[in-house]
């Protein structure tokens, strides 16, 4: 059974089902080039919240051998997903920069005001990737189902070419299901990986 916090700002709602630490496994298949990149890996992911109007996000991955042993780290990205609103006068930044009007609490009502024709609400995800790349993904959330494509990717001067990527998260029988698809290394946009994760 999922358990929802109850202490949440009123931005949050949408998103509260995310909140905890997920752990499992997935798949990898994905072709580059003449070679098609395959196998599996565990992979951890950690929604939390310290008060904002966001959610913290963490998550890693570790390729696994045949024989099941854990061989090489595969991802390290940390983040911050929230629903997509204009900021006022009322909110922090940018940088350091404090708000200029005095807070005001946000209601259910305010959140209500963003749902789309489509049921669900607009949601904005910011990625930082440990190997040099950083994420803009837009999207919708829609109860329990999740859908996000880049808006931006910006890379180092030594990262791999990686120019697109786009998720899928779902609740489903009270495991966090996902889906990535990612443009990179020469290769058009295409599933490159999925995995299953229970709440630990």
């Amino acid at each position: 059974m999922l358990e929802l916090p109850t202490d949440l700002p009123a931005d949050l709602a949408p998103l509260s089902w995310l909140i905890g630490v997920w752990e499992g496994t997935g798949v990898i298949d994905y072709p580059v080039g003449d070679e098609r990149l395959q196998g599996e890996f565990t992979h951890r992911v950690s929604f939390s919240h310290d008060g904002g109007p966001f959610l913290n996000y963490s998550a890693t991955a570790t390729f696994l051998t045949e024989e099941g042993s854990p061989a090489s780290a595969l991802l390290a990205e940390t983040g911050f997903w929230r629903l997509a609103r204009p900021a006022t006068d009322a909110d922090a930044g940018p940088a350091l920069l404090p708000p200029t009007a005095d807070a005001v609490a946000r209601t259910v009502d305010d959140v209500e005001e963003l749902r789309a024709e489509s049921g669900g609400f607009p949601i904005e995800v910011s990625l930082a990737h440990a190997d040099g790349a950083l994420e803009l993904y837009l999207g919708e959330i829609n109860g329990p189902r999740i859908d996000i494509a880049t808006d931006a990717v910006v890379r180092s001067s030594g990262a791999k070419v990686h120019t697109a990527s786009s998720r899928m998260y779902g609740l489903v029988d009270g495991h966090l299901l996902w889906a990535w698809d990612i443009a990179a290394l020469g290769t058009p946009l295409r599933s490159h990986a999925s995995a299953r994760l229970a709440k630990v």
